[in-house]
């Protein structure tokens, strides 16, 4: 029999269930994910501590159903979509925090770029408005304020 893998990293925990062919649940594992607020409007993650707990939940369901890699048919993954992480291609680590989606701390940015007049030509290009939501401003503002990242992408 083949199964398949549902991932779930959310804002809150990572999470995986394993379903068989009648879209029954054979396992389930989920770990809490730790939420950070250094700031007032801020919440930041530890990408590597996502990583090692979802990673954690996959082999758990895996050893608690005793399955092999091959025992899998597919895999379905949902994710937070708009946290955003950049990691150092050199390292494999993260250069910041991953920037959760509900971070609030680049709403001045969004604004000034309205008043500049850039919300059309961010809608027609994406289809989104303006706001600190979207993962954009974050980069920006990783590349801003975390030393030597804008360096880096240059290289």
């Amino acid at each position: 029999m083949r199964y398949i893998l549902a991932i779930d990293q959310g804002t809150s925990s990572s999470r995986c269930v394993l379903y068989d062919r009648q879209a029954s649940p054979v396992a389930m594992a989920q770990q809490a994910v730790t939420q950070h607020f250094p700031y007032p409007g801020w919440v930041e993650h530890d990408a590597e501590e996502i990583w090692a707990s979802q990673s954690g939940v996959v082999q758990k369901v895996m050893q608690d159903a005793q399955l092999q890699r091959d025992d899998i048919a597919g895999i379905g993954i949902t994710n937070q979509r708009e946290t955003t992480v950049i990691w150092e291609r050199s390292t494999g680590k993260p250069i910041y925090n991953a920037i959760v989606w509900q971070d609030r701390r680049t709403a001045d940015d969004c604004i000034q770029l309205k008043q500049a007049g850039s919300e059309a030509m961010v809608k027609a290009k994406t289809g989104l408005l303006l706001d600190a939501y979207f993962s954009a401003t974050k980069i920006s503002w990783l590349l801003d304020h975390v030393e030597g990242a804008r360096a880096s992408r240059a290289r």
